[in-house]
Parts: structure tokens; sequence; C-alpha cells
């Protein structure tokens, strides 16, 4: 068992605090973990790990444990033990994961599917009681991804999980705890099946927050319209309005001061005050963060050509000693198609090659490369800054959606590659482009991220051409496969016929 007990953590006095007063328990079996980026999923493992200690409260968990990064540069150094071991556990990890004993010696020409099977098992013969994993099939292909969902699903320890990769959330997960800082709410199921609880408690509680802001407004007014009421009869009441030798009058107004009238209404003013303070702690009580957007809109438009790609069969060089071998390419302007292919088997090649090939022209296409060059950087900072005021909100809306505060880019900062490619995408849409050219677009979009975009890209009317390993993603926005698949020195493209028009 992993608890948090009431902690809090922030990472400097200046700093929003992360959590604050978390207290949560995670039982053995795979926790999925959350939440938008700087939502604080990292923090959380390196807090369960012992990297960080929280400003209040405890943090206590099994003493093996096992820790595997994003990063998978270097080498581990249990793996060259695993590869010798004959022991049945590391025999069992060498077989599922399809572990080559070269592969210590040579580390560096390793796929990143490769250098993160082989972290994997190392952690997993390690036998932790807890194991963190933070995003372990990013860059990672189909097959790979198989191999890892097989060897953690044998894992029996403590979990945690942070993945954007929804299918192997849905696989292994048996609860999530969603982070919305500085608070986590920990919901069972399956990531959709507690994706769908929590967005059911949201609107739920902002169904309730509605409700308490109208009784709010009625005590508000009901104390406003007394108010007034007071006045008028104290207006009414007062000695100052009788004439002087009126004493029955006089007489009148202190007999009844004297027999409570005045008493009574002020208790009901009190009441009326009491009922509305109680009303607006609840209301505070109920104040949560504002939803995240349920969508929005990537604005595009169908080609009024037959054809948009139309090339006969060629071949292209992938290294020194393989080629890619295509048969034909065509696509019709509402076609969406799926490129498909191991690691290293030429899918960013061909999107690079089919570039100048288009039968549109080059403002309708909106190519997303997986990788920016700095002049492509520079490029689309200068086109951003001289947008004026208006298509620049467009664009900041659409950036923050996938995830990221674009204020301090427009007022001259500096772009992560992952805002870069963001801050492309919604140039790109602005030109109401007919084709779509994405290179793992969710590369880089936390979960809430990726869902809006799907859902964004799902809508939109253009032609679409798609590499991702999320399968999830692909099978809700594609209808045809273009796969790659290696033979020997060769890759052939299986699959590319167009579904027309």
């Amino acid at each position: 068992m992993l608890t948090f007990s009431h902690v809090s953590f922030r990472y400097d006095t200046a700093a929003p605090e992360v959590f604050h007063n978390l207290t949560v328990a995670f039982a053995p079996g795979w926790t999925g973990v959350v939440g938008a980026n700087g939502a604080g999923k990292t923090t959380l493992l390196r807090l369960a790990l012992g990297e960080l200690e929280p400003r209040s409260g405890a943090v206590q968990g099994p003493r093996r444990r096992a820790w595997c990064p994003q990063r998978v540069e270097l080498c581990p150094e249990e793996l060259e033990p695993l590869l010798q071991s004959r022991d049945p556990r590391g025999a069992r990890l060498r077989g599922i994961l399809g572990l080559d004993p070269s592969w210590p010696h040579r580390w560096h020409t390793l796929s990143p599917g490769e250098r993160k099977r082989a972290q994997i098992a190392v952690a997993l013969w390690q036998d932790p009681e807890l194991l963190l994993l933070d995003e372990p099939t990013n860059h990672v292909d189909a097959a790979a991804r198989a191999l890892l969902g097989r060897a953690l699903g044998t894992f029996r320890g403590v979990g945690l999980l942070v993945s954007h990769d929804r299918e192997l959330l849905d696989t292994l997960v048996t609860q999530c705890l969603f982070l919305d800082p500085p608070r986590g709410v920990l919901v069972p199921g399956s990531y959709r099946t507690a994706s769908r609880v929590r967005q059911e408690e949201r609107q739920a509680a902002e169904t309730a927050r509605d409700l308490q802001r109208r009784e709010v407004k009625r005590l508000e007014e009901e104390e406003k319209r007394r108010k007034e009421a007071a006045r008028s009869a104290d207006r009414r009441c007062t000695k100052r309005s009788l004439a002087k030798g009126d004493s029955d009058g006089r007489a009148m107004i202190n007999l009844v001061r004297v027999s409570g009238k005045d008493g009574q209404a002020g208790r009901f003013q009190n009441q009326i005050e009491g009922r509305l303070q109680r009303s607006r702690d609840t209301l505070k009580a109920l104040e949560i963060r504002k939803s995240p957007p349920a969508h929005f809109w990537l604005s595009g438009a169908r080609s009024s050509r037959n054809r948009i790609l139309n090339i006969s069969g060629f071949s292209l060089p992938l290294g020194e000693h393989r080629t890619l071998d295509i048969p034909c390419l065509s696509m019709g302007p509402s076609d969406r198609v799926a490129l498909v292919g191991p690691n290293g088997s030429g899918k960013s090649t061909l999107l690079g090659y089919l570039q100048d090939r288009w039968e549109l022209p080059p403002h309708r296409i909106l190519f997303l490369p997986q990788e920016l060059s700095a002049e492509d950087e520079a490029r689309t900072l200068r086109t951003l800054r001289a947008l004026p005021p208006a298509r620049r909100g467009l664009v900041g809306t659409v950036v923050r959606c996938l995830g990221s505060d674009p204020a301090g880019i427009f007022a001259g900062g500096s772009a992560s590659p992952g805002e870069l490619r963001k801050i492309l995408l919604a140039l790109g849409v602005l030109e109401e482009p007919h084709l779509l050219v994405l290179d793992e677009p969710t590369n880089h979009l936390d979960l809430p991220a990726v869902e809006l975009l799907e859902g964004a890209l799902a809508t939109c009317p253009c032609a679409l051409l798609v590499v991702s390993h999320d399968e999830a993603f692909l099978s809700a926005l594609t209808r045809i496969r273009w796969t790659l698949e290696p033979r020997g020195n060769r890759v052939e493209l299986r699959g590319a016929t167009s579904g027309g028009g």
C-alpha cells in the first residue's frame, strides 16, 4: 500500500501549491495518473519515490521501488545481468519483451521502443513492490506497445502509470487519480469508465454551484427588499415627522418600540443576513476550477478536386541498404488516412517526399512535422507576432485548448518544441486548409488535450493524412490504412487505396 496523508507541496514559497492536503491510498494494482500539463503528475511520482519531500503531511509506501522516467538515453546498469541471468523471472521477461543479448553493446543504435522495453524489463526483474512509470509508450510503435502492455500486466505490486495512451490505461488500470491542482480525486474503474464518472461528477458539481448562485442572488434581493422596507417604515415612524404638540403620536411610537415591533424586524433582518452568509459559504465550498473546454473548432474546407494526390509507383532510399517501395498512391478530397508501420519503416520519409507532390495550392496544405528546424521555428514565431490582434486571439484559443499558455510567447518569449507545434497547427487552420498532414500530432500533449484535438479533427471537413502510434486516436479519425511492412532490405506499402471523394 502507498499512502499520501494530508500532503501539501510547492516548489518554493512564491509558487502556487501543487498539492494541498492531498489524502489518497493506492492498493496493489495499476492506478492511472491523469491531468493537464503542469498538473503535478511527475511531481506525484517523485513524491512517491522519495525524491521530493512534502512541505507537510506524509508519504508512506513500500521500500522496494522502481522508477522508469520518460528519457531512455542511458543503458540501465542491470540490463547485462538480466540478459545473463538464469532465474525464471529473467527468462520470462526476456521472452515477453524480446530482449537481445547484443543490446547493451549497441545501445546507441536501438530504437526508442527497444530501449523502453529494456528499461521496463530491468525494473520488473528487480521485483519492486512499487513501480512508477512516466509515459512508457512515448515514441513507441504498436508492436512494442503490445509487448510492454503484456509485460506490465504481470506486475502484482502497487503501480502508478502516467500516460496519454488510452489503450494502455484501459488495459492496465483499475482506478484513476485525476489531478486538478491543488486537489486530486481518485475514481475507480478503467480510464474510460473513470473519465465518464469524473465528467458526470463535474457536471453535477457545476449544477449544484449554479443552483447555489441563484439562491445567493435570491437572498441578496430579499435582504435588499427588507432593508428598503425597514427604511420606509422608519421614515413613517420617526418622531421628527410629528408636530411639536402631537403628544399622542409620540406616545404611539414609544408603544410600538416597547412592544417589540422594531425588535422583531431586527430579528428578521438578522435571520436573512445569517441565511445569506451561510449560502455564500456553501457557494464558496462549491466553487471549482473552471472546466476545460469540451471542444474547439478547427476550420478547414473540402477541396473541389476529384483527386488531391495521384502518384505512380516509386522507390525511396532508406539509409544505405534499404528501400521503401510504393506501388501507387491516391487520395480523394475527403479521405482520412492513417499511415502506420514500425519505428524506422520510413513513415516520416514518405511524408517528406509527398510534401511537394500534392495537387493543391501550398497555402491549402497544413504540414505538421515531428520536429521543426531552427529556421522553421523562427519563421513560425515571426508569423505569429505579425498577426493582427483578432487572428492572434484565434491562435491563442487553439493553443490554450491544447494545454499551453501563449501569453509569454506573444510577448516575445521563447517556445518549447511542443508549444511551437501547437502554434503551427493553430496558424495553419487560419487558412482553411484542404489537407492536414500530421506527423505524431499527439506528442507533447497531455491526455485532455489529445481528446480535445481528436474531437476537433473529427469535425474538420478537410482531408487528413496522419502518422500516430495512438491507436485510439487513429481509430476515431481515419477510415483508410496505409501500412508500411519491412521485408528484409525492402519496406512495402500495403493498402494504398483511396476511399474516394
